[in-house]
């Protein structure tokens, strides 16, 4: 639902160019999604061994962050961005790489957004959006949506006594996509 609302609100239609920030538990879900509406997808990542991972799910092109002739070369290129990042970091190099009258929504980072230059923003009319809605309908929708597509969370499966390592892991963005804790794996005969 996070990633799949912003979708419909900004009405990505095939062929748009998507940009992707971020590929962890809602990144990976966004790119699914994103690929299903047969848009172009493009995924920011600050983990070279995610690179691999994006274009498995189905984006069109992976990139570093550090990657400075790349975010050069994709300025003014994007139809939609999505943010998925759950900590604040700088924007602007983001925001730099929407077309005209395009929009850069945050569904990761709740508290405050770093380094927005307001001018840049009015001359490419560039919005910043939040998003984290959606009700009983829209869920229904993504449900049927996905289940149409076959579309599903790449998990690891765990037990309860791992989640402390899970959470290491997910500090280390060594989790591919998202942990299920099996609690039915506690259950004696």
């Amino acid at each position: 639902m996070t990633t799949f609302s912003p979708m419909q609100h900004w009405q990505l239609k095939p062929g748009q160019r998507v940009g992707i920030i971020g590929l962890g538990g809602l990144g990976h879900m966004a790119v699914k999604l994103a690929v299903a509406h047969r848009a172009e997808v493009t995924v920011f990542t600050t983990t070279p061994g995610k690179v691999t991972d994006a274009k498995r799910l189905g984006a069109k092109e992976a990139v570093l962050w550090s990657d400075a002739e790349a975010m050069k070369r994709l300025a003014n290129h994007f139809d939609l961005m999505i943010t998925t990042v759950p900590k604040a970091y700088p924007m602007q190099p983001f925001m730099n790489l929407l077309k005209l009258d395009a929009t850069l929504v945050n569904v990761g980072a709740l508290g405050n957004l770093e380094g927005l230059n307001g001018m840049l923003q009015g001359f490419g009319r560039k919005s910043l959006a939040g998003s984290m809605i959606g009700g009983i309908a829209e869920t229904q929708e993504v449900v049927d949506y996905c289940a149409a597509r076959n579309i599903k969370a790449d998990i690891e499966l765990i037990r309860p006594d791992q989640i402390n390592l899970a959470y290491e892991r997910v500090m280390n963005k060594d989790v591919r996509y998202r942990f299920v804790i099996d609690f039915a794996s506690t259950k004696t005969a």
